[in-house]
């Protein structure tokens, strides 16, 4: 636990929040929504270690927190699905716990089973960072290629930051706060691909990664899929995918 504590970063604006909300009389708002948003990391800190995974980094912002984990990206789909799930599911489950055993007033009742809604309906979002957008990222991953996979995703946080944006236009602040920080990490995840994308191919050549399916008909790198294991069939001859990543790199042979 104290390693994990060590890795904590609370974000500068989460400080400007709960001091906004101090000096406007809402620290009882900005508590319950550090505390919901403190369980749901906990929820997503707990799967990691059941999937075996290191946590590089947690950082905690006003809207909630994002987790850094040490872990390659051709790693089980399933995992990554739990993992995604994790925190909403644990939080809403600890919340309604709390609110059933623990008598609140009416106010700050209503305030935790408000605060709880809003941050599991949030972080559902198809919006990178958020939960959701891993999730369905995750989901695509099981039957589409990895590129194929990430641009959908990309594509579908714009969409739903234009969405969002239009639904807070009237809306605080703080709200577009959140979005600026979406747009900054979606932006982020677009410009990082070309890294991404070759790490991806390079730790298929350089780990001992478990394949669950064969896929021996593969047209070119770009349809490579996570969890399958490739053969490019080349003048009647079917050819390992490690040799075919390797010759990318070498730049000996072009697609």
């Amino acid at each position: 636990m104290k390693n994990i504590l060590n890795k904590i970063n609370i974000n500068i604006f989460t400080y400007y929040f709960l001091i906004i909300c101090f000096f406007c009389g809402f620290i009882k708002n900005a508590i319950i929504i550090f505390i919901i948003v403190i369980i749901h990391e906990i929820g997503h800190i707990m799967m990691i270690k059941l999937c075996c995974y290191n946590i590089e980094r947690l950082n905690i912002y006003p809207f909630g927190g994002i987790t850094t984990i040490n872990k390659l990206i051709n790693s089980s789909t399933i995992k990554d699905i739990l993992i995604s799930i994790s925190g909403v599911v644990f939080q809403y489950i600890i919340v309604n716990i709390v609110i059933n055993i623990i008598e609140f007033s009416d106010n700050t009742l209503n305030l935790i089973t408000l605060y709880n809604k809003v941050i599991v309906i949030f972080n559902t979002l198809p919006i990178i960072p958020l939960d959701g957008s891993k999730l369905l990222e995750s989901s695509l991953n099981r039957a589409f290629p990895y590129k194929t996979s990430f641009y959908i995703t990309v594509i579908t946080s714009i969409i739903s930051i234009m969405l969002f944006i239009n639904y807070n236009a009237i809306y605080s602040v703080n709200n577009y706060f959140i979005i600026s920080v979406l747009i900054f990490y979606t932006f982020k995840y677009y410009k990082d691909f070309k890294y991404l994308f070759n790490k991806f191919l390079l730790e298929r050549i350089l780990y001992n990664i478990q394949y669950k399916k064969i896929d021996n008909n593969t047209k070119n790198i770009n349809s490579i899929k996570k969890e399958y294991l490739h053969y490019f069939k080349r003048n009647n001859k079917y050819i390992n995918e490690r040799k075919i990543i390797r010759d990318k790199f070498d730049k000996s042979t072009y697609f």
